[in-house]
């Protein structure tokens, strides 16, 4: 057996000549064991030369039927039934030419050329042993691979993709993986086998691991329970096995699945939600009709808000950045899956610049704006509190000045869970722009004596400044996940800041879902919180994605504590001390009951921020935004000191 083994390792794809012959030599064999069969073997009863006739035909007729066919072209350890569809094919219409050719002899009193009786013995033998010996080289060669070096494969889904799945490794995996066993939760399923392979419940699943050493499992269903996934994944990955996915059909190569577009699962995969998509019809009308404005387009967040706001194909999208490529990509990616046309609009602008987003407003005169234009990177922003409140707070008071002189509908505004209790410059900077677009809010609801009459103080058609936050995203640019797929790939080490160190996640699709839906269900004022699910230990988090790749944690990729990046804190909140919370109709989305504003106070303390910001004070800068945000306390931060001479007259009071 073993040099049986190397043999057919050693000679994987016999020449097409040896099997064009090969196929040849059968044909004749069946022709020749046709003639004998016929008469019962009495050799006597042959004439020699009618035999050899026999073979010049068949064998002329053959090779053009098998040139004709290609039936030498399949590599005969991987041939199917077309490969053997072919070859009886060929064979068939052999006999079929040479039983007309007989019919035409005979009727013009040459006589009968062949027993027609030797045709159909023929035709019987050539399709068996042509399609046997196929079928007999295919199955050595299966048994030739030694067992020990088959990795044991089951496959999670017994639907259409998980058959597909099991004929192509079968077919192209170079026999790497046996399927031992299908898993599924379908109890319609549950018992069946496809093709000898039983098909078992998800509550075996242990059960089947362990019978079989099982070394790989693939996941060949698209939709099923996230936290039934995981805990099959955990559980691989205890077991130092491996987990792969088939991805969706659509990304199948002209609908044909390969073997290398099996990927490993992704953290993403694990951590994020079921994808939502814009299907409330109250979303598509709100936006459907609408002229909508994007800032920070290029971004993360501001790019799939472009598309899932392009799905509903509004009267205009405007998308605007200062970030020329990105918006360039963006706009290119659009009109090909989109095809806007005149509605897309693209404008290349700084939020901080008012002319140029006067312009914008003018031009366009958006209906609804979603500003999602933000410095957001804790640490550099630490370094550089002023261009923070140029970029976060002054670039919101542009575009919400702006948005309520031109009688915008609605403002979104797309804060941050960093905002509620900031330890540092960046979530302090997107409070004191939530602050503004609050008290914008107040102003406009608050009636004023005029002329013996009580008038709004804000636009006749009042604008609605909407706040939404949420956590960290999935895949966002900075996201801690691609600094470990990169420190991974790198072969280590992977650096977490702290070991208790805990963040919230949720993918952008989801997130900017939620963003949309908030923002049509806003009546202006509220604060929208979104459902981020449980929270996640980020050492847990880094060594499970090192595991996903293979590998193992403290062993072959190294684990680092670098300590917590200025103004970082353990665990990020939602909700200030003070702030309650409302349910809505989308269990995801709840509005926080923040306190208002005095839109002047407001006004006036961040104008006197914004000059000193301007003048690049950066320890006056923090100073005012500690003054504006009184929860505002420095952590890990060279800004440490200033907290410390604030208080210090209280603290001499306490003492």
């Amino acid at each position: 057996m073993k040099n049986l083994r190397k043999f057919l390792l050693r000679n994987r794809i016999a020449p097409k000549w040896a099997v064009f012959l090969l196929d040849l030599s059968i044909s004749c064999f069946a022709i020749i064991y046709a003639n004998y069969l016929r008469f019962n073997f009495d050799f006597s009863l042959i004439h020699g030369r009618d035999l050899v006739d026999d073979l010049i035909i068949v064998s002329v007729t053959n090779a053009t039927l098998f040139y004709i066919f290609k039936t030498y072209h399949g590599i005969i350890r991987f041939s199917g039934f077309q490969e053997a569809f072919r070859s009886i094919a060929a064979i068939f219409y052999s006999f079929f030419l040479m039983l007309v050719f007989n019919i035409c002899m005979n009727a013009m009193h040459y006589g009968q050329f062949t027993p027609i009786s030797v045709l159909f013995i023929y035709f019987f033998i050539a399709s068996f042993l042509l399609f046997g010996y196929r079928l007999l080289v295919k199955h050595l060669y299966k048994i030739s691979i030694n067992q020990e070096e088959n990795s044991h494969v089951v496959i999670y889904g017994a639907g259409l993709n998980g058959s597909i799945l099991k004929k192509t490794i079968e077919q192209t995996s170079n026999d790497r993986y046996k399927i031992v066993a299908f898993i599924d939760d379908d109890e319609n399923l549950v018992g069946k086998t496809i093709d000898n392979v039983k098909i078992f419940p998800f509550n075996q699943i242990k059960h089947v691991f362990k019978s079989w050493q099982i070394k790989t499992l693939f996941f060949a269903k698209q939709d099923f329970d996230l936290d039934e996934k995981n805990q099959i994944v955990d559980f691989c990955l205890e077991n130092n096995i491996k987990v792969m996915n088939i991805p969706p059909m659509r990304e199948w190569i002209q609908g044909h699945l390969n073997l290398n577009q099996l990927r490993e699962v992704k953290i993403e995969e694990l951590l994020g939600r079921k994808q939502i998509s814009l299907k409330n019809e109250h979303v598509i009308n709100h936006l459907r009709d609408k002229k909508v404005l994007i800032t920070g387009a290029a971004g993360s967040i501001g790019s799939e808000l472009a598309r899932q706001i392009a799905s509903v194909y509004p009267t205009a999208l405007i998308i605007c950045d200062q970030t020329e490529t990105g918006l360039y990509e963006l706009e290119y990616e659009l009109q090909q899956k989109f095809s806007l046309g005149n509605a897309l609009k693209v404008y290349l602008g700084d939020v901080k610049d008012e002319h140029a987003m006067g312009n914008l407003f003018h031009t366009y005169t958006p209906e609804v704006v979603f500003h999602a234009a933000a410095y957001k990177h804790v640490p550099m922003m630490e370094n550089h509190p002023a261009e923070a409140i140029r970029n976060n707070v002054l670039g919101t008071k542009n575009l919400a000045d702006l948005a309520e002189q031109f009688n915008v509908d609605k403002f979104v505004f797309v804060s941050t869970d960093k905002a509620i209790n900031p330890t540092n410059v960046m979530g302090a900077s997107k409070r004191i722009a939530e602050m503004y677009c609050q008290a914008l809010q107040s102003r406009a609801e608050t009636p004023i004596w005029d002329n013996g009459i009580y008038q709004m103080a804000g636009n006749k058609k009042r604008t609605k400044f909407i706040t939404t936050r949420f956590g960290n995203v999935l895949g966002s640019n900075g996201s801690v996940i691609p600094r470990f797929q990169e420190q991974i790939a790198n072969g280590g080490p992977v650096t977490v800041t702290h070991p208790d160190i805990i963040r919230y996640f949720m993918t952008i699709p989801e997130a900017c879902s939620l963003v949309c839906e908030a923002g049509t269900m806003g009546n202006g004022g509220e604060v929208f919180l979104f459902d981020m699910g449980e929270p996640i230990r980020i050492l847990d988090l880094a060594k499970k994605m090192i595991k996903l790749a293979g590998m193992t944690p403290g062993k072959d990729i190294e684990l680092r504590f670098t300590g917590l990046r200025p103004g970082e804190k353990l665990f990020e909140e939602l909700l200030n001390k003070e702030e309650e919370v409302i349910p809505t109709h989308n269990k995801k989305i709840l509005i926080a009951k923040v306190m208002e504003y005095d839109f002047n106070r407001v006004s006036m303390s961040i104008e006197h921020l914004i000059n000193l910001a301007k003048e690049n004070r950066n320890e006056e800068v923090v100073k005012q935004m500690k003054r504006i945000v009184p929860e505002y306390i420095s952590n890990n931060s060279i800004y440490e000191s200033i907290d410390e001479q604030m208080f210090k007259p209280l603290y001499s009071a306490i003492r």
